[in-house]
């Protein structure tokens, strides 16, 4: 009941705001009228003006036991749609829409008018109406491929000069292989045999262009050549229904050469791009390697296909993971990541995921899946029920609307929802006499008998032999298949029901479940350390290589044919796509601008301005705008990966320590326990620079990061020593981090100021003037800040996951604002030091702890100019400063 007032409130807005036109706008109560409305693109491809809501949702009145409202719509059909509009429209999408719902009209009508209470009127009228739409659709068919253009003008067909179409020379595999039912069935209605023949061609084309070796097809094809113009191969969008219609095609024609077909590409489907509960694309002609990372939401029909070829395990992980990921969203993005991160926030109310959930139902008998149907029923009328209909979902994650009500929302969910609850008694026919097309539309089974005029032999081609039984030419009856023990479906769901908020598990295969062992839990790339050693070793089983760059970075690079077996060639594809969507969602973290350690101290005061990267976890430096304040200490063990082992000489400091082993957020963590104030983390690359290297910032661990207070910086090698020179030569350093140089007036407010800087005024002005004169002097690339940058958010450290790896190409990175130096002097009224390059995040990796030692680095000050531990006059600190400068130029210029 309360799927048919859903039903009601959708159709009937439709009906009252919208109709004639093809389809209602529910935010806006009006219809959607192609040409009077901002174009959508190739969304508007289906729209032709011949009142496509009301087309599509025909049959739907039917199964819903509406069949006075059906009887009406009919005679509306009849009587208002125009099929001759001087219109381009997408083929595939009119065919299955319009020419599906015709066909399905017509197929209910004649059933309704043998029962004698409904249609005594009905003389085959939406069967005259499918047939001239037919025949405006064949000039598509116009190509020596025999592949349809992908659109066609309803009154002037392709070629003709006023088509405005007809240029186009690829089209998808889907949308040439989702002809057959409704081509087929139109011929066997009709008798005219030309429309499945035109339907079958473009079948027997993509099938002898499948790549031979791994009997996968491609996304896109070139209708006059053949070529695969987008070679990589899935079951989501651009393929989808090319795979149901070979098996559909078989149920109702009875065509064996369809079934034998479907095989061998399900066997093919399972071998390279099932990886449970996953369905991820890879490359037809390297099949081994995935195409992307993410999933699209088409691919929701899938488990719902497999019920129908009686492989209901995969059904079963694929539809439970599908089910976790809308659990966690409300619905199903149009795309997301193997994480199930959101990848597409839309929604448009697609039916793919309710029509798996029928058949899983009608499958396994489990009331689960009537528990899953509740959970979208209540979501629809929670978060896309608006006053006018149902508005599709703009952004799963904030919920907002978009002003689109499509005509599959009314012709495929509600069928499929009503179905799920239905209980026999509930349907006036019954449904077991039909086959559902791609669009939900009912063709009756008994047209495998009707005007044969195609022969069903195929000569053309061989099949691939297939040992498995599961691959027996059989359809199953789902009737009889499998018993309706809930614990079947239970028992495999269970080890999925975690899998969004947790991890996702690696299916057993089935040789592993033949001996009855589980898999070993794959290698983590979140969890991955370059210096383990056994996690090498898991890397090279995995044939998967770790190089370390020049510039202190890591890639990785996997060569499958270098792994130790097949599966652990599929881990390593795995891991591979997990680091390549780590690095990705390090990227897209929000950037922040370099921050400073300004070292304040005898003999520095402020003037040495160290620039830092910034992390994205602990106190936000730039809403605390006097920084934070302490003198530093060398943690042990150095690389902070443990409890601190000295925290007497770390508390209420500011802790040093070396870049490796672990996460930044767990040195954070473990110097916070320690009771520092604090946290500098000093890069382990020896003689790395932020003058010649990019920085990065530090970002979380994937997990919670509130818990850490405490503000941390990153400093490279070259200017960490500065730093660690100084405390060798002073013990006693104090610095402060902040997310911009102080001056001394700022430094010092509230503090005691040493009496040798306020010695004499005079002092003080010839010190600022010369100061002055020594900046006025600095080379060019100090004054001016360089060109923006690029700053890649880091979330590891070298030797953990994200970090240590450069997936791909090493130098993708977010942008952020630079500064070519990386130490500078501040004057008396300084400016913020500009903000050092930032990037990669791809470290060097230092495999072993290892206490700060004295190094001869180029910022080393030169012996005779080394600053006295005494206090000195204010002539001498100017002295050693003007040298200092001196050098840090020559030291640039070198460089340079």
């Amino acid at each position: 009941n309360q799927v048919l007032e859903m039903f009601d409130h959708a159709y009937s807005n439709y009906m009252e705001h919208a109709y004639p036109a093809d389809e209602l706008m529910p935010l806006t109560c009006r219809g959607r009228v192609r040409g009077q409305e901002p174009s959508r693109g190739d969304v508007d491809d289906a729209l032709g003006k011949f009142s496509l809501t009301l087309i599509d949702t025909l049959d739907t009145l039917v199964v819903l036991n509406k069949t006075k409202e059906f009887e009406e719509a009919v005679k509306k059909v009849i009587k208002d749609v125009n099929l001759d509009n001087d219109i381009v429209v997408s083929v595939f999408e009119t065919n299955i829409r319009v020419l599906g719902g015709l066909l399905g009209g017509h197929s209910v009508a004649i059933m309704l008018k043998e029962k004698g209470e409904y249609m005594q009127w009905y003389n085959g009228e939406l069967l005259h109406m499918a047939k001239e739409l037919g025949y405006k659709l064949l000039p598509a068919f116009n190509t020596t491929s025999g592949l349809p253009y992908p659109r066609v003008n309803l009154k002037f067909g392709v070629r003709h000069p006023e088509a405005r179409t007809g240029t186009e020379t690829d089209t998808c595999t889907a949308c040439a292989g989702t002809l057959i039912l409704e081509f087929a069935a139109l011929s066997r209605f009709t008798g005219t045999s030309i429309f499945e023949e035109y339907a079958r061609k473009a079948l027997d084309f993509i099938w002898e262009k499948r790549q031979r070796s791994s009997n996968l097809v491609g996304v896109t094809i070139n209708i006059h050549t053949g070529d695969w113009v987008r070679k990589d191969s899935g079951v989501g969008a651009g393929i989808d229904s090319y795979y149901e219609y070979l098996l559909k095609a078989y149920v109702l024609l009875g065509d064996d050469s369809f079934l034998e077909r479907f095989n061998t590409h399900y066997d093919a489907i399972m071998r390279y791009i099932s990886q449970p509960p996953l369905l991820l694309d890879v490359h037809i002609h390297k099949p081994t390697l995935n195409a992307r990372t993410w999933m699209d939401s088409l691919l929701a029909f899938f488990p719902g296909l497999q019920v129908l070829k009686g492989d209901i395990r995969p059904a079963i992980e694929t539809h439970e993971m599908l089910y976790q990921v809308i659990k966690k969203h409300n619905f199903l993005p149009e795309a997301f990541t193997t994480d199930f991160r959101v990848h597409w926030a839309q929604h448009p109310l697609r039916p793919e995921f309710a029509e798996s959930t029928y058949f899983l139902y009608k499958a396994t008998g489990d009331p689960y899946y009537l528990e899953v149907g509740k959970t979208l029923i209540e979501n629809l009328n929670k978060y896309a029920r608006v006053p006018c209909g149902f508005a599709a979902m703009k952004d799963v994650r904030t919920g907002s609307h978009e002003d689109r009500m499509d005509s599959f929302f009314l012709a495929e969910m509600f069928k499929y929802l009503y179905l799920l609850f239905a209980d026999k008694e509930d349907m006036i026919f019954d449904i077991e006499d039909y086959i559902f097309t791609t669009e939900a539309h009912l063709l009756p089974l008994w047209l495998s008998t009707a005007n044969q005029t195609i022969s069903k032999k195929n000569t053309s081609t061989e099949y691939t032999e297939l040992d498995d039984s599961n691959f027996d030419w059989t359809c199953p009856n789902t009737q009889i298949l499998f018993p309706n023990d809930p614990m079947f479906a239970q028992s495999i769901r269970e080890p999925l029901k975690n899998v969004v908020d947790k991890s996702c598990p690696r299916g057993i295969s089935r040789a592993e479940e033949s001996l009855g062992s589980g898999p070993k839990p794959p290698l983590r790339a979140r969890d991955f350390m370059a210096s383990n050693p056994e996690h090498l070793e898991i890397l090279k089983k995995m044939g998967v290589s770790l190089i370390h760059l020049k510039d202190g970075r890591v890639q990785l690079v996997q060569h499958a044919v270098q792994a130790a077996s097949s599966l652990d060639a599929e881990d390593g594809l795995r891991f591979m796509q997990e680091m390549i969507e780590l690095s990705s969602q390090q990227q897209k973290e929000q950037q922040l601008p370099p921050r400073a350690v300004q070292i304040v101290s005898h003999p520095f005061f402020g003037r040495v301005v160290l620039t830092a990267g910034p992390a994205q976890f602990g106190m936000d430096l730039s809403k605390h705008k006097a920084g934070t304040r302490g003198f530093v200490a060398t943690i042990k063990p150095y690389n902070g990966c443990s409890e601190i082992t000295n925290p007497e000489a770390v508390k209420e400091k500011i802790a040093l320590m070396q870049r490796g082993q672990c996460m930044f957020a767990e040195k954070a963590r473990n110097i916070q326990k320690a009771g520092a104030i604090g946290g500098i983390v000093i890069d382990d690359n020896e003689g790395s620079s932020s003058d010649t290297a990019p920085l990065f910032q530090m970002a979380g661990d994937g997990k919670n990061t509130d818990d850490i207070t405490i503000p941390m910086l990153f400093l490279f090698n070259k200017e960490g020593n500065i730093i660690l020179d100084a405390i060798r030569e002073y013990e006693a350093v104090e610095v402060l981090l902040s997310d911009k140089a102080k001056d001394r007036a700022t430094i010092f407010k509230g503090k005691m100021i040493p009496n040798y800087i306020i010695d004499s005024n005079l002092e003080m002005e010839n010190m600022d003037q010369k100061s002055s004169e020594n900046d006025s002097h600095k080379p060019n690339s100090e004054e001016a800040p360089s060109e923006s940058q690029d700053a890649g958010a880091v979330s590891e450290e070298p030797d953990g996951g994200g970090e240590s790896s450069a997936v791909g190409d090493p130098d993708l990175l977010s942008p952020a604002s630079a500064d070519s130096a990386g130490v500078s002097v501040a004057d008396q009224d300084p400016h913020a030091p500009g903000p050092a390059e930032a990037g990669a995040p791809e470290p060097a990796c230092t495999p072993e702890d290892s206490q700060p030692q004295e190094q001869n680095t180029q910022t080393e000050p030169n012996s005779k100019a080394r600053w006295e531990r005494t206090v000195q006059p204010m002539e001498s600190i100017l002295a050693d400063w003007t040298e200092d400068i001196e050098a840090f130029e020559m030291m640039e210029k070198d460089e340079l």
